[in-house]
């Protein structure tokens, strides 16, 4: 392969001539934290230092923590002070499955043991280091991961001896500022949506109970059960040891699409036999759909389908019919989750949902045209909440580029004296 000029070979792959290639632990000092004592817990919990745990590791910056231990505990204790700006990762974790949790931590902290924590030395520019790891962490679960542990963890010493590409410190500079923008613009999308969606959840609270009403909509509303205006019915699972039963053109939904909410597509087909052989039926568009059965979040989760399809045994679908406007009946129930939950037959919360329940569900009903105006109401809030979604996605993927091209030194900032 020819390099191009200005650009150099080495370890981590072609970069420009003037970048270096650092161990971690040439980056700066590594420190390690522990939990205090449990055998005194009043002398320990509590105190004024916010204290580290890997569930805390969520976000670009760590500004707050679940546990602040106090200064005694850290002065008595095998913990880490670490000075503001130091970068954590969490090296012992089940979430190591999935990622590498990195963060940096805006005050002084403590941390347990679960995190290590890099102290950028002067020629490193912090955030530029954190965004370095954050870009690493695929390779460094890859490289560093201990094998045959019961808990997920990365060995220590190799992750000190894992390298990356580090330009000078005024490219460092650049490159954070110009990703750390980018955060800013995430960190907005992600306040924004959750002030629209705290708003819809109040007008969904005012709305569909009749406390506020729309310009022009006055009079009494009806409470009917939801046999009382229409029906419902169940699904099914064609045999998995009949492979002609599967693989057709026919939509089967499984209940963990559920949390589409709003399903245009979903995963499984089936055939004409399948369907045939099988409890599952075919079932028309704006079916309100309800989850019947299951131990996590899919119980009572509600959605609405906007194409032909059919359904499994843990799926209700609620017909629609010139009695209601299903889209008001969607929203309804959708705001009754945890209703539903209760509802739901059986102990310990192993229990289920089913057919005769879900008819025995009280509906408050508006006129029709205020059942419509409310569901319009609702349906431009959501609109507007998945427009903002996709452009919080897009601005992710957008991020994840700028920091392939920029870390890698394919492509190079304008340094502004």
């Amino acid at each position: 392969m020819k390099i191009k000029p200005g650009y150099k070979q080495t370890e981590v792959g072609v970069i420009p001539g003037e970048w270096e290639v650092k161990r971690l632990e040439e980056v700066g000092a590594w420190k390690g934290g522990m939990t205090p004592s449990m055998q005194n817990p009043a002398f320990w919990v509590n105190g004024n230092v916010p204290w580290i745990s890997s569930g805390d590791v969520k976000s670009v910056q760590l500004r707050t923590t679940g546990y602040s231990i106090t200064a005694a505990a850290v002065k008595q204790g095998t913990t880490t002070m670490l000075p503001a700006n130091s970068i954590v990762l969490v090296t012992r974790s089940g979430i190591l499955r999935k990622y590498l949790p990195v963060a940096m931590n805006v005050i002084p902290m403590a941390i347990n043991q679960d995190i290590k924590a890099l102290i950028p030395a002067n020629k490193f520019y912090p955030t530029f280091v954190l965004y370095a790891l954050i870009a690493s962490g695929d390779r460094i679960l890859a490289r560093c991961m201990k094998a045959g542990t019961t808990v997920e963890s990365v060995e220590f010493r190799w992750l000190k001896a894992f390298i990356i590409p580090v330009p000078p410190l005024p490219e460092q500079r650049a490159i954070a500022e110009a990703l750390g923008d980018v955060d800013a613009l995430l960190g907005g999308l992600d306040r924004l949506i959750a002030k629209k969606r705290d708003i819809k959840q109040a007008a969904m609270q005012q709305l569909l109970t009749g406390q506020t009403r729309l310009p022009g909509f006055h009079g009494e509303w009806e409470v009917k059960l939801i046999g009382e205006f229409t029906d419902c019915t169940a699904g099914g699972t064609p045999s998995t040891l009949v492979a002609s039963y599967w693989g057709g053109s026919i939509p089967w939904m499984s209940s963990g699409e559920l949390k589409l909410k709003r399903v245009e597509e979903v995963e499984g087909r089936i055939t004409d036999e399948g369907l045939r052989n099988s409890s599952t039926k075919m079932i028309q568009k704006k079916c309100v759909l309800i989850g019947l059965a299951g131990q996590g979040k899919t119980r009572g989760t509600v959605a609405m389908n906007f194409t032909e399809l059919c359904t499994n045994q843990s799926i209700a679908a609620i017909f629609p019919s010139p009695a209601f406007v299903p889209e008001y009946l969607y929203y309804n129930i959708d705001t009754r989750y945890d209703e539903l939950r209760d509802l739901s037959a059986g102990d310990g919360g192993r229990g289920g949902l089913n057919l005769t329940i879900i008819k025995a569900i009280s509906i408050p009903l508006p006129p029709l045209p205020e059942q419509t105006a409310i569901a319009e109401v609702l349906t431009d809030m959501d609109t507007e909440l998945a427009g903002l979604e996709q452009r919080r996605e897009k601005t992710r993927a957008l991020k994840q580029a700028m920091m392939q091209e920029l870390l890698t030194g394919r492509t190079r900032l304008t340094i502004i004296p």
